[in-house]
């Protein structure tokens, strides 16, 4: 399989990165290695990079004010429970950080009986990588947000803290991380985004396999042109919804 990001191409395999270990606040020292040469470590990620997040997540944090007010009050009024969900994401170089996100599920949504027969054998993960169109723990509220990645835009807060960038792979779980193999690598040495390769090339109509390789090309050949072309991306990919569910 070949995928396309822009002008490159990436075949199934991708060679990783040489380099020297580094040091974590968790265990993930033991199978990730820094690249020696990356566009990750020059100045325009650094500094042009988060200087953009900052401007762009200030302005957006403002712009969605009012209609950030008019969803929390849709989503207090139409199920129990709090506004916000909280849930630890593994960020740059290994170390966890907390996703802000609107709640699209009800508060019981553990207890409910389908989603407990999917639990026994470990196959919660299945919730998360392969999403169902007729998902029972989402609200309606829930499904709207969902639908128009709404639900996402509470991440600004995120990318404000520096935890996140407006562009960059998707924010993963710890029990995600076996899932990308040695592609990890490309994934921790970068700051994950509110937007990405991922989210504009059909999200959940890919797989994960395919997700893991277009975040390892995202890396490998980073720039702020690419950036640029997928914020530039984002808008008709959220209005498409294509693999929004």
């Amino acid at each position: 399989m070949r995928i396309f990001l822009g002008q490159a191409v990436v075949d199934d395999s991708i060679e990783a990165f040489d380099g020297g270990q580094v040091e974590f606040e968790k265990d993930y020292s033991s199978y990730y290695t820094e690249p020696t040469i990356s566009p990750l470590h020059c100045w325009h990620y650094q500094y042009l990079k988060r200087a953009i997040d900052l401007v762009g997540s200030m302005m957006m944090i403002v712009a969605f004010a009012i209609p950030g007010l008019l969803i929390a009050a849709a989503i207090v009024l139409s199920s129990r429970g709090p506004v916000f969900y909280r849930e630890e994401r593994i960020g740059r170089g290994g170390k966890p950080f907390r996703i802000w996100k609107f709640r699209s599920m009800h508060r019981d949504a553990p207890r409910l009986d389908r989603v407990k027969v999917r639990q026994q054998g470990g196959v919660v993960l299945e919730w998360r990588m392969c999403k169902q169109r007729r998902d029972p723990r989402i609200t309606a509220v829930g499904g709207f947000l969902r639908r128009w990645s709404l639900d996402e835009v509470p991440q600004l807060l995120n990318v404000l803290r520096g935890e996140m960038s407006l562009v960059g792979p998707r924010p993963i779980v710890e029990s995600e991380t076996s899932l990308y193999g040695d592609l990890l690598t490309y994934y921790l040495a970068a700051t994950p985004g509110l937007s990405g390769a991922w989210q504009v090339s059909g999200r959940s109509e890919i797989d994960y396999d395919d997700r893991a390789r277009l975040d390892a090309l995202y890396v490998s050949l980073w720039s702020m042109k690419t950036d640029l072309g997928i914020l530039f991306l984002t808008i008709p990919a959220v209005l498409s919804r294509i693999g929004a569910y």
